[in-house]
């Protein structure tokens, strides 16, 4: 918001330099960015008269001027301007003036042959916005020539761009701003009071004062105020109410326009005109029901600014006898815009739930000075006062008399409008710890500098019987953010001064650790990686239209209105999106968040995936160029690699339960009886449709187990065992097995026969077909003896080989080959 300070001065008392006051601001978080010093933008620049005018003598378009400046000698000065004429009040830039706008400093000169010792300015070259193409034309009486220009053009004024945080609504006014300066220096406030204007139904026509109020939805337009004003006489605004607004950034348009802007910019409470003879135009009969409503799919409306916005149901709409005239706090409606022959108004004072309009405000892209406010909340307290203050100037700028005045009022109780919120010393201090007092001294915060720097807030408090604590009441311009003990705390030591506050360190210093699950998911990225996979991020939200799916009732677009279910699907879309670019297979994986609906609600998980296929290898001179598919088992093998690197012991299960996967190329994943996840290869009739390579897998397993598993002592802190010194005897074993059963069986059943005297199992054969008895495969694992205390013989090795082999014949009923 830009803060006048020439209008800042008339509301509170101000000693500090402009810089200061910046520092000031942003030192007690209102970041001040830029200081706009208006007063050197006319330094020089005097009130003269033209006394004489002249065709110049060597050009059509230049005039010769004689200017009267005050010092009893006239100058000469060519102008351009086709509006110079004698007799008229001017501003001239004497020599050696600079004019920063336009960047130049009047030198003595020859135009055309003939000297210039001066220039007459326009608006334009001051650096002041107008309509008017030529120099500026004094209007006011009396003035005295020689006169500094600035104070008439409001060039003696200095300009704050101050930001204000999300939660400091009421910063967004210049009382506002008045009653931070006050609390911050002490100034004294100015803040003009405003009487209560009353109607006056005598003077008004009986048959058209007639205003009722239909509110539909009370919670999004908790307060409405409608008043009926007559004999409107429109006309520029005076000049200080002009410069006024020029100084905000705010255009001035005419007196009615101007006041309700003036208001905004003062009080920080929207108001809206309304021409009352067009709304009964608009309505089709003298009667006004004014009505606040949300929008119906379809329905058009014509805003101020000229544009046909299509409205959406989150659109709530001001209505004329149900017709839309303006988007609630946003904006309003060309057709019952005050224009110059407006004689009639209905002034609106309203207060809006802040989520409706910030809805409403993004839904047809259009923020205003209006909706920026009531997104943020305005104060409940200061609507009756903006709108007396805004009728008070009606009558007296624009001799308007007031006829009538309806309101729907369902805001709650005042004595709600103020928090009160319990405050103690100790926690003060604890949480701000101690302040200098001195060069050298610290100590902590008493109990009068908690009092003065609320106090200056606004607070009203109560304390107890120690001194200790107290009861705050909370102003009703500050109740949304000062809510609770915390808040109180922070305006003090905003207030009080970050800069008085020690600079202390903790007595004792501790190491930073990662908490268990970030330290898993971190070496988890790290393994996954070192296999070759690259990580990936996709967005949690998806297209609409599987099971379970968690829809979303408010989305910004509808490709991405729910929540995924799984990793998998993004994927697969991004494997297929790198093929289509021609930068072959995408070996990669993912970690993020899932989410499904079951009968017992909503439910969240985290999850890890990842995408495999295509070939691994760099060089393919060896094969021709051609491509070699990556098989299952080395699929699989990157997996394997990446749990032994984990130290996880996972086992493999056929499972067909997944639509992604192929039925008889999938697996579950299993850690001690809990289910981890699943691998498999993707369906045929998916890769088709994917245009994706027959060697493509995917897994997805469940973050959770997967870090519950490893949060064992054995996992996390290995204990060495140290490697055997004597040779290993090896055995092989080949036997006729079911199809049915698993290696995996196979070796737990080996393992569990052999004992400790077994180093490893390994499985190097498989065999179906002729000489293989129907239903069933052969099988060869290769036995790895190893005895850490001597080197076993034959005798020893013997009898452990033999309780394998009666073990698999007992569980499996195979059939031993050797």
């Amino acid at each position: 918001m830009r803060i006048s300070l020439n209008w800042l001065r008339e509301l509170v008392e101000i000693k500090l330099k402009p810089e200061e006051l910046a520092e000031t601001l942003t030192m007690a978080g209102f970041e001040v960015e830029e200081i706009e010093d208006r007063r050197t933008w006319a330094s020089g620049v005097v009130i003269g008269r033209i006394v004489n005018r002249e065709q110049h003598p060597n050009a059509d378009k230049l005039s010769l001027c004689q200017v009267d400046i005050g010092t009893g000698e006239n100058l000469q000065i060519v102008c351009g301007a086709s509006n110079a004429r004698a007799d008229i009040l001017v501003p001239v830039a004497t020599v050696g003036t600079f004019l920063p706008n336009i960047d130049l400093r009047i030198k003595p000169a020859k135009l055309r042959g003939v000297a210039s010792n001066g220039m007459i300015c326009s608006l334009k070259e001051l650096g002041l916005p107008t309509d008017v193409d030529g120099i500026h034309i004094f209007t006011q009486e009396n003035l005295q020539l020689g006169r500094d220009v600035r104070p008439l053009l409001g060039l003696d004024d200095v300009v704050l761009d101050v930001t204000a945080t999300a939660n400091r609504a009421d910063a967004l006014s210049m009382v506002g701003i008045a009653r931070e300066v006050a609390a911050l220096t002490g100034g004294k406030l100015s803040i003009p009071d405003t009487k209560t204007i009353s109607a006056s139904k005598a003077t008004g026509n009986l048959s058209l004062e007639i205003l009722n109020l239909k509110i539909e939805e009370a919670k999004a337009c908790p307060t409405y105020f409608g008043t009926v004003v007559e004999n409107v006489k429109i006309a520029p605004s005076p000049e200080w109410l002009q410069q006024r607004l020029s100084s905000a950034g705010t255009r001035p348009i005419n007196n009615v326009v101007d006041i309700t802007n003036y208001v905004l910019l003062e009080w920080g409470q929207p108001l809206h005109a309304f021409d009352r003879d067009r709304l009964q135009a608009i309505g089709g009969k003298d009667n006004i029901t004014i009505g606040v409503r949300f929008a119906n799919a379809g329905e058009t409306l014509k805003t101020l600014d000229g544009q046909t916005r299509n409205l959406a149901t989150q659109n709530l709409l001001i209505t004329c006898n149900d017709k839309p005239i303006a988007l609630a706090g946003v904006m309003g409606g060309g057709e019952s815009e005050v224009h110059e022959g407006t004689q009639n108004l209905v002034l609106e004072a309203a207060l809006f739930d802040n989520v409706a309009i910030r809805r409403s405000s993004r839904s047809v892209g259009l923020r205003s000075e209006s909706s920026s406010r009531y997104e943020r909340g305005v104060n409940f307290a200061g609507l009756e006062i903006a709108c007396d203050r805004a009728l008070n100037l009606l009558v007296e700028l624009a001799g308007a008399t007031i006829v009538s005045q309806e309101n729907a009022d369902t805001r709650p109780d005042s004595s709600t409008w103020s928090n009160s919120v319990k405050l103690r010393l100790k926690r003060v201090n604890e949480i701000l710890g101690p302040v200098r007092l001195g060069d050298d001294d610290a100590g902590e915060l008493q109990a009068v500098d908690v009092e003065r720097t609320l106090t200056a807030l606004g607070c009203t408090l109560t304390p107890s019987g120690d001194k200790k604590s107290w009861t705050v009441v909370v102003p009703p311009y500050r109740y949304r953010d000062l809510e609770r003990e915390i808040d109180l705390i922070e305006e003090i030591a905003r207030l009080y001064g970050y800069d008085r506050f020690c600079d202390t360190l903790p007595e004792t210093a501790e190491a930073g650790y990662f908490p268990f699950e970030q330290e898993v998911t971190r070496k988890l990225r790290y393994v996954m990686r070192g296999a070759g996979l690259t990580e990936l991020i996709h967005y949690s939200l998806v297209k609409p239209g599987e099971d379970r799916q968690v829809v979303l009732s408010n989305p910004l677009l509808a490709e991405y209105s729910a929540l995924r279910t799984d990793l998998i699907a993004g994927l697969i879309d991004a494997f297929q999106y790198n093929l289509e670019q021609g930068n072959g297979a995408l070996n990669g994986f993912e970690i993020g968040r899932i989410f499904w609906q079951e009968e017992v609600g909503l439910q969240e998980a985290d999850a890890i995936a990842g995408i495999m296929g295509g070939d691994r290898t760099v060089g393919k001179w060896s094969r021709g160029g051609k491509d070699q598919p990556m098989t299952w088992f080395e699929a699989k093998g990157i997996l394997e690699n990446v749990f032994g690197q984990m130290g996880l012991q996972v086992e493999y299960q056929p499972d067909c339960r997944d639509s992604y996967l192929h039925p008889g190329r999938t697996a579950s994943l299993w850690i001690g009886g809990t289910r981890l996840g699943t691998f498999g290869q993707l369906h045929p009739q998916l890769r088709n449709d994917k245009g994706l390579p027959d060697s493509t897998y995917v897994f997805q397993l469940d973050l959770d187990v997967l870090i519950d598993s490893l949060d064992r002592d054995e996992i996390q802190t290995p204990a060495f065992k140290a490697y055997s010194t004597y040779p290993a005897s090896d055995r092989d074993i080949a036997f006729f097995a079911p199809v049915k059963v698993s290696v995996a069986e196979i070796e737990r059943v080996i393992n569990k026969a052999a004992k400790e005297l077994l180093e490893s199992v390994e499985l190097f054969d498989e065999y179906q077909g002729e000489n293989v008895p129907q239903g069933q495969r052969s099988l060869a694992f290769r036995l790895v003896y190893r005895a850490s205390d001597k080197t076993l013989t034959d005798s020893e090795v013997e009898p452990v080989h033999q309780k394998v082999r009666e073990a698999l014949v007992e569980k499996f009923g195979v059939s031993l080959r050797s």
